[in-house]
């Protein structure tokens, strides 16, 4: 972001959030929004997890693309709108902690199409962060388009 980028970016991303239905039933926190980085963070919770305990892949990628989209949302003009359009995960490691931490970055921005990057993390009092998940992300940038607004 630049000097002319509007000081108001993270209310935008926060209020934009807070419409997000699909984050607020997994129980997810927006907990940083920087320019180009953002990062969720979510509490372990069992209703969340696949048949052996673990957080659910599912999951996981709602969580990073949400992370690695916001990112993008920090890095386009306030006008405009982000749709995935693809992305692909890597599952590294079992969803095994406490809380998880989902760290979303912008890779490329652009003024039609933004690449992110994500990277989750499992959190356990017992020790450093794990790397559990990550992802690369393409959206594109929507103007103008009835119903589909920051």
């Amino acid at each position: 972001m630049d000097e002319s980028d509007p000081p108001d970016f993270k209310k935008r991303i926060r209020e934009s959030f807070r419409r997000q239905a699909a984050m607020r039933t997994i129980g997810a926190e927006l907990t940083r929004v920087e320019p180009g980085t953002v990062e969720i963070e979510l509490p372990f919770d069992a209703k969340l997890t696949q048949q052996h305990g673990l957080l659910h892949a599912g999951v996981i990628s709602a969580a990073l693309d949400a992370a690695g989209t916001y990112a993008g949302y920090s890095v386009i003009d306030p006008e405009a709108s982000l749709l995935t359009i693809e992305f692909k995960v890597n599952l590294l490691s079992p969803g095994r902690g406490e809380r998880f931490l989902f760290r979303g970055e912008v890779t490329k921005p652009g003024t039609t199409i933004i690449v992110s990057d994500g990277r989750a993390y499992a959190v356990r009092p017992d020790g450093p962060a794990k790397l559990i998940a990550s992802m690369t992300g393409t959206m594109m940038v929507v103007r103008g388009r009835e119903g589909i607004e920051g």
